[in-house]
């Protein structure tokens, strides 16, 4: 594909995260600049672009999502000139850190876009089923606008298109764990496991200095996984960076651990399903695989009765499909807990619907449903559905099992809302509403400074990212507190800086 890899693997340095030279370095010019396009201040529309030596290079393309402003902000997020980047690292497929790429396609970019291979099949499902959240959105808006008399035409064009997605998937280029590339000459990267979704990475960069220069490696972290969870393994350690790029999503506060999780879990799941139904807002890709997990741990010990579990997502359903492909890299529990559950579906039933039919037919339970749908957040698809019939029951429980950003309908219900406006209409809430943090797929503050912890030294510039703006600022104080960091930042979004 026009790509020269390093046909050396990493993998005898992986756990130490050992610094890896660049073979036969082309010299640069020794300008090197980072602008934090993206998540900075809050914790989605993940965007980074670095500048060496007259390239332009992209650390993921997201999506903005919550705000009220966020599809305007996401619209001008990419410009005619992004079409010349030289090439885009994705660190994994979730769609705050991939969602802008058939937008990015649109507008002429014809570059590669480096991810796990385990991305790129998540990708193939989830950047269609964004286009076609786009093209419906603008279909109601359209709808809305004819309603009012408005002439507005700037309603009537999507952010992409189910075709742009697709063009976006002709970019992939897969790329194993612990395998070094270079997608351009002077620079090679690699990517390590960050336990977060499958296919999650840490991204390590060596850039070329000039004659007789060592190289300089700049590491994102992407999205960490929490130490310890199902399903996935731990987060890989990192050694050495020059400049290194951090997310703090949970910096503020520490996750209940596994067993709270378990004993809260299951205490909802056997107060409620007797007579109501419990519903899971969660992401399609990583956190309904883990939810399923617990479920069926909580089913094997016992702990609630038998269940009865609707997947309603056929994002899911596809992640699901791809989760058990790569099987052989979950962990050894996860392993056995799904061959229990297959030879016990009377203790726990899992049922995938496929059509909005199926869909439509889970309202009509009253009791006894486990029903877990995206969005993970409540702005969209089948899970506002679903709270509309089982909000005002108070014989009934939302459970919210991940972070949920500043203006969605999810953390208006976290926040005590008394009420929720959808498909026009005031819907009153009387369930009872449950965060479990146990089940994040980012790591809490303790496992974000256990993983900061594991470099040998300081970095000679650190910057935090990804944290709503009170977080990331009072995470970069800790950072330089506990660990004695002398440069950590928190830069704002389109802080450009020199390195």
């Amino acid at each position: 594909m026009g790509t020269t890899f390093l046909a050396r693997s990493c993998l005898g340095a992986r756990r130490a995260g050992a610094s890896v030279p660049v073979r036969d370095p082309v010299p640069l010019p020794m300008s090197l600049a980072l602008t934090f396009r993206g998540a900075s201040g809050e914790v989605t529309g993940s965007c980074f672009e670095i500048e060496a030596g007259g390239r332009r290079v992209l650390v993921d393309c997201g999506l903005v999502q919550g705000d009220r402003d966020a599809d305007a902000r996401t619209r001008a997020a990419l410009t005619r000139r992004d079409a010349r980047l030289d090439f885009v690292i994705a660190t994994h497929a979730h769609i705050d850190h991939t969602g802008l790429l058939p937008r990015l396609g649109r507008l002429g970019f014809r570059g590669r876009v480096y991810a796990t291979p385990a991305s790129c099949d998540l990708l193939g499902v989830m950047l269609p089923d964004s286009a076609y959240i786009q093209e419906k959105d603008a279909e109601w808006a359209r709808e809305r606008e004819a309603r009012r008399g408005s002439r507005d035409t700037a309603v009537d064009e999507p952010l992409y298109t189910i075709k742009d997605a697709q063009e976006a998937l002709r970019l992939l280029e897969p790329v194993a764990y612990d395998t070094t590339f270079s997608p351009a000459p002077g620079i090679t990267a690699c990517f390590r496991d960050a336990g977060h979704i499958l296919g999650s990475a840490i991204v390590e960069i060596w850039i070329a200095g000039g004659e007789g220069a060592a190289p300089f490696k700049l590491v994102c972290s992407g999205d960490l996984g929490q130490p310890g969870r199902p399903v996935l393994p731990d987060p890989t350690p990192v050694a050495e960076a020059d400049a290194l790029i951090v997310e703090s999503t949970y910096g503020n506060r520490l996750h209940k651990t596994l067993p709270e999780t378990y004993d809260e879990f299951s205490a909802v799941l056997s107060r409620v399903l007797p007579r109501g139904n419990v519903v899971v807002p969660a992401f399609a890709v990583g956190r309904t695989q883990e939810v399923l997990h617990v479920l069926a741990d909580l089913a094997r010990q016992g702990r609630v009765p038998p269940l009865n579990v609707f997947v309603d997502s056929p994002l899911a359903t596809a992640a699901t499909a791809i989760t058990m492909k790569y099987a052989h890299t979950l962990d050894r529990e996860s392993r056995d807990l799904a061959q229990w559950q297959s030879r016990h579906p009377d203790r726990m039933r899992v049922r995938f619907t496929e059509t909005p039919d199926d869909s439509k037919a889970i309202n009509a339970i009253r009791s006894g449903a486990v029903i877990i749908a995206a969005s993970g957040m409540c702005e969209a698809g089948r899970v506002r559905h679903h709270l509309r019939q089982n909000l005002p029951r108070e014989e009934c429980a939302v459970v919210f099992t991940g972070f949920q950003a500043i203006g969605t309908l999810g953390r208006a219900l976290v926040d005590g809302a008394r009420a929720a406006r959808m498909f026009r209409e005031e819907v009153p809430v009387r369930a009872s509403v449950h965060t479990i943090g146990g089940l994040s797929a980012h790591g809490d503050q303790g496992a974000l400074l256990g993983w900061l912890a594991g470099f040998r030294r300081a970095p000679a510039r650190a910057f935090v990212v990804h944290g709503e703006r009170e977080t990331q600022v009072g995470f970069a104080a800790l950072v330089r507190e506990r660990l004695g960091w002398p440069s950590v930042e928190a830069p704002e979004r389109g802080f450009r800086v020199l390195l």
